[in-house]
């Protein structure tokens, strides 16, 4: 980011919090060699874990656990040409302890598309970076609204 670039870098705890706020976000792995990005539901846990919650037998599961992913959730306003954007990166683990799937299970409400069989992604927050866009304003701070004529 340059300065005057219409962007504003995000501190940690300001990334957490925007964050916690959104229904959906991205998990982005490697699919066979190749980036992948999912839409999932989440919520956030101490320190700022990410929570997926799916299906135990997803290709999902079988891809991330226990690889080094990435974590995007976002809110942008088209109308006012403003919004943040927050990326969590870190090693992802399936959680496999019986006592804190039951705390998960009782802390993290029902994902979108419920399974039968259903497990809790863990992603560690090792960095979290994020930035807001000031709405209308262009690479050298000029304002880009139109002018009504």
């Amino acid at each position: 980011m340059y300065p005057h670039d219409g962007f504003r870098a995000l501190g940690r705890q300001e990334c957490l919090q925007l964050m916690a706020g959104a229904p959906v976000g991205r998990i982005v792995f490697t699919r066979r060699a190749l980036p992948a990005v999912l839409p999932v539901d989440f919520r956030l846990d101490t320190g700022g874990a990410v929570l997926p919650r799916t299906a135990a037998g997803s290709e999902l599961v079988r891809a991330v656990d226990g690889a080094v992913v990435a974590f995007e959730a976002d809110d942008v306003d088209a109308a006012r040409q403003s919004g943040w954007s927050v990326v969590v990166t870190g090693p992802a683990t399936v959680v496999t302890d019986p006592a804190e799937h039951r705390r998960l299970t009782h802390a993290v409400p029902v994902s979108w598309v419920p399974s039968a069989r259903e497990v809790f992604v863990r992603i560690e927050a090792e960095l979290v970076t994020g930035r807001e866009l000031v709405g209308g304003r262009s690479l050298y701070g000029v304002s880009l609204a139109v002018a009504d004529g």
